[in-house]
């Protein structure tokens, strides 16, 4: 099969640059837009993968405490049929398991000592089914026995309080009892089963599990709140939950995952485009470096220019042969750029810890930062417009020297020949 000649010639100037003395600084302005363009577009893999990394850690970690929907009734009241809703919602080819629970707000005090908690009564037998917090903390929750009235308390919360295993604290239920002498705070005092640390500071330092039952007592409710669901997929949540508001009986709220923590999220999401809008700058400056290569390179080629218009070719095909150069320059750093950034996005975890070893730093100390190592997650979500925005711009990068090209005048390029 016979090739193009724009595109021979193209690839033809592309190489030849670096061989002889004459063009020897344009091969080397040619070869830094390149490299350029290589560590833009591995800049942007690793940033971006380490970023999605991180998310998915906070995620996984903040997901073993809370279910992926929530089913509730309005106002913290008690679900008019549980059992009812228990069974709608288990119909849902995407639910995977279904727990009730009991939501409510409480203080917790330990002597003097006093902390506002988000009190979750649960039902230790079906909690696993809803989180992975009861997978890692299987013999603690099964010491929640009804009407020991013992509790779990988050890590964080417990150090704050200074109380450990078996020792007593104090449950200040919001509604008060109505006496004689007045409405009096509903006291009752629990014993500690036992400590968690999922890993996540907010739940880790607020949150009270119970027996359900118990909180019915506690908080006088004459059954569950609401109902938590797990699904096959944690990123249908929001269609999931819209299905359920069509197929569930009575008036019930749904709420995701997402909803829960929607500003941490909407953070996350406004950091990650801001970070790839710088570093795409860096790939625009390292594309557009390719102005500089070409019209220098137009300079050097008149003769070439000329010669080839006289034999025939015509402006369309002269502005192809510099628009094949500059893009096999895109191309080549686009691709090594991918290479690069996908070998060192995948492999930060030997990586990183090769480089600390070296330096004999940690860049993530255990006792300041909940993770310990630096996690990655390539994604194609983000990978795939890295590499078309980097060979746009490159492409763009050449359509005015190229243009410039097919604009000599054979006849005054010849002149001094």
């Amino acid at each position: 099969m016979q090739i193009p000649y724009e595109l021979a010639l193209g690839w033809r100037y592309t190489r030849a640059g670096r061989a002889t003395r004459r063009n020897g600084f344009i091969s080397f302005i040619s070869g830094v837009s390149m490299l350029g363009i290589a560590l833009g577009v591995a800049a942007l893999i690793i940033v971006l993968s380490v970023m999605n990394g991180f998310q998915k850690e906070v995620r996984d970690r903040m997901l073993s405490v809370v279910s992926h929907i929530e089913i509730f009734a309005p106002q913290g009241a008690a679900l008019p049929d549980p059992a009812r809703t228990l069974a709608e919602a288990r119909q849902n080819p995407n639910v995977v398991g279904a727990a009730p629970f009991v939501g409510a707000q409480a203080l917790l005090a330990r002597g003097e000592d006093m902390k506002g908690t988000l009190v979750r009564g649960i039902d230790p037998a079906l909690e696993g089914a809803v989180t992975d917090l009861a997978a890692t903390n299987e013999e603690t929750l099964k010491l929640l026995v009804p009407g020991e009235f013992r509790v779990v308390l988050g890590g964080e919360l417990a150090r704050a309080l200074g109380v450990r295993k078996g020792d007593a604290v104090t449950l200040i239920a919001p509604a008060g009892q109505v006496t004689p002498a007045g409405v009096v705070p509903r006291l009752k005092q629990m014993t500690v089963a036992g400590t968690f640390d999922s890993g996540h500071y907010e739940y880790d330092s607020a949150l009270v599990l119970l027996h359900h039952e118990d909180a019915q007592r506690i908080f006088r409710l004459e059954g569950p709140t609401g109902i938590r669901l797990k699904l096959k997929d944690l990123h249908q949540a929001r269609e999931v939950a819209q299905q359920l508001a069509g197929s569930l009986s009575g008036m019930l709220l749904i709420r995701d995952w997402t909803q829960q923590n929607r500003t941490w999220f909407a953070a996350v999401q406004l950091e990650k485009r801001m970070m790839f809008i710088i570093l795409t700058l860096i790939v625009a400056v390292a594309a557009f470096n390719l102005v500089s290569t070409l019209v220098m390179t137009v300079t050097d080629k008149r003769a070439d220019i000329a010669i080839l218009r006289t034999l025939g070719a015509s402006p369309k095909s002269i502005m192809g042969i510099f628009v094949v150069q500059g893009a096999m320059v895109g191309v080549i750093g686009t691709a090594v750029g991918l290479l690069l950034g996908l070998g060192i996005a995948l492999n930060i975890d030997v990586i990183v810890p090769a480089i600390e070893r070296a330096l004999n730093a940690s860049f993530l100390p255990k006792d300041i930062y909940l993770i310990s190592k630096m996690p990655s997650e390539p994604q194609s979500s983000d990978i795939v417009p890295i590499g078309v925005i980097s060979l746009v711009l490159a492409f763009v990068a050449t359509l005015y020297p190229s243009w410039r090209a097919s604009r000599v005048n054979p006849a005054e390029a010849l002149r001094y020949e």
